[in-house]
């Protein structure tokens, strides 16, 4: 199997480590991951802003590089979920590269609950728009926290609401998004949890910042750091 690793222009800029996580949970399983060095932005800040003939190029560019791979795999779900469902709109008839976020891959296709992880801390996770609107992964990054020994996962009062991010509509609607994310910050902060997991970085980012405003003991996790980390 000819594995890719999708490791989208938020987490390259801002989140390397969760990129080199997600090889090392991948190289554990005995994957080889290759990472074509072509790859750029799939697209999804253009779209969301109204720019979708901009996309167009970025849509042909990701065909391109991940061309002849049986399956990508990337960290974010929401870029997988710009990938299958936008780029079609984008480039109507277009057949986007098998793309699969994270979780979905370690269990649909690799079959695993248990990567051999050791974390012994206790866990709250957030489960963001995309990954539950629009892959609807359902329970599967919450089935892997499950399988990591130590780990004690709590439940998240709310978790179907939104943290607030949604990309730039944290930049034009200031208040109404730090509102969202102080609410999901006290959920959170409820949980007695040392550590917030999900699968999107960037609403780890926005989540982390009110959390760091409030001096509170509670660091961020991408599921893939959790995942890559053993004894």
């Amino acid at each position: 199997m000819r594995v890719a690793l999708f490791i989208t222009c938020f987490n390259d800029t801002m989140y390397p480590g969760v990129g080199k996580a997600t090889v090392t949970v991948l190289e554990r399983l005995g994957i080889t991951v290759e990472f074509p060095a072509g790859q750029t932005c799939c697209g999804q800040m253009h779209f969301n802003s109204g720019y979708r003939k901009e996309c167009v190029p970025l849509v042909r560019n990701f065909a391109s590089v991940f061309a002849g791979y049986d399956a990508v795999v990337t960290p974010s779900a929401s870029c997988a979920a710009m990938v299958r469902h936008s780029h079609p709109v984008v480039v109507p008839g277009h057949t986007p590269p098998p793309v699969y976020e994270l979780s979905e891959f370690l269990l649909d296709v690799l079959n695993v609950t248990d990567v051999g992880a050791y974390f012994p801390h206790r866990v709250a996770f957030h489960p963001t728009c995309h990954s539950q609107r629009m892959l609807r992964i359902g329970d599967r990054p919450q089935r892997l926290l499950a399988g990591v020994e130590g780990l004690e996962l709590v439940e998240l009062a709310h978790a179907e609401q939104c943290c607030g991010f949604g990309g730039t509509f944290s930049v034009k609607n200031a208040e109404t998004s730090i509102a969202m994310g102080n609410d999901k910050s006290d959920d959170v902060l409820s949980t007695g949890a040392s550590v917030l997991a999900s699968a999107d970085t960037s609403c780890l980012m926005h989540i982390g910042g009110l959390l760091s405003r409030r001096d509170a003991p509670v660091r961020t996790m991408h599921l893939a750091e959790i995942l890559a980390t053993t004894r």
